[in-house]
């Protein structure tokens, strides 16, 4: 058998010219959308492009690697927050994605059994997910104030849980303040794709399992965990890149987008529109930007490597 020679790009190119013409355009508008302005970015990060510069913009004056070492400067007042930003960004990651996914699970396997109104449970799930972001945080900002905020009137008033109402958006509290909305508007989706994961189990696998005298747990960690394995791949991609580069509901928890977050509230995206916006350190903004885009590319990366081997039994399957 003779094996066939592999074509060069430009022989399926020309081979294939018309289905090239036809993504041509949206080709163009891709590059145009994300690498042309990815490019310009890193290029600005090397500027000292300020209120008094911007005139010049790409023109402004070339420094080189000032603006990424002030970033990691110690006593700058200019980049203080900064620090704490990226301290609250990681922490504010991990703990959504591991609530979302965690309760989204206990969710979708309660919602997944048969029982009276399933179909309006399922539904009435749905509702956090369609709330805008700007809405759930103008929303959970009313509910966390201290005296008239109807958490603490609940916590405190009605269940007596805690002696004195405490203050939720300032001080350390405020991490969890942003925390829990952003766990409660996310956590339908995952809810969701959970359930369509383990409907996907086929139970003659799992009665197989308890004939054979595998307990509860047993078969949800042996057959249930492993069918979910590329869905809670996906929903975690997705999810860590959402809280990574957070902005609306703690922008709008804080003055509806006027205030500031405090030590504990802070995230970089926040931090970067008031380095660029607000300060006009647009070259200071743009390094952040890059450094961000850098980790989440070897977060993605890491990703891969742990879930690839899901990810292509999953696609042998099909």
């Amino acid at each position: 058998m003779i094996a066939r020679r592999k074509q060069s790009f430009w022989e399926r190119v020309k081979r294939y010219r018309l289905a090239y013409l036809l993504i041509l355009p949206t080709l163009v508008a891709m590059m145009s959308v994300h690498f042309i302005p990815t490019v310009l970015a890193i290029y600005m990060s090397f500027l000292d492009l300020n209120q008094y510069t911007l005139g010049q913009f790409l023109h402004a004056p070339f420094v080189g690697l000032k603006n990424y070492k002030m970033i990691f400067g110690a006593n700058n007042v200019l980049t203080a927050g900064l620090q704490y930003a990226a301290r609250n960004t990681i922490l504010y990651a991990i703990a959504v994605n591991i609530g979302t996914i965690g309760v989204g699970l206990v969710l979708a396997l309660l919602l997944n059994r048969e029982f009276r109104w399933r179909g309006l449970a399922r539904t009435l799930m749905l509702l956090p997910w369609v709330v805008p972001t700007y809405v759930v945080g103008m929303l959970w900002g009313m509910m966390w104030l201290r005296d008239r905020g109807i958490i603490n009137i609940i916590l405190v008033d009605w269940l007596h849980l805690l002696h004195e109402k405490p203050f939720w958006l300032i001080g350390k509290n405020t991490l969890l303040a942003i925390i829990i909305p952003t766990i409660w508007r996310q956590l339908p989706f995952n809810t969701i794709m959970l359930l369509s994961g383990l409907q996907q189990v086929p139970q003659d696998l799992m009665d197989a399992a308890a004939i054979d005298g595998a307990s509860a747990l047993q078969r949800f960690r042996y057959v249930t965990i492993p069918y979910l394995k590329p869905i809670i791949a996906i929903i975690l991609l997705w999810g860590m890149i959402f809280t990574f580069f957070g902005y609306n509901i703690v922008i709008m928890m804080f003055g509806n987008g006027g205030g500031f977050p405090g030590e504990w509230g802070d995230l970089l995206m926040p931090a970067i529109e008031r380095q660029s916006f607000r300060y006009w350190l647009f070259g200071l903004g743009a390094a952040v930007s890059v450094l961000m885009m850098l980790a989440m590319m070897f977060f993605v990366w890491l990703w891969y490597m742990v879930f690839r081997t899901s990810l292509l039994q999953e696609s042998a399957k099909e």
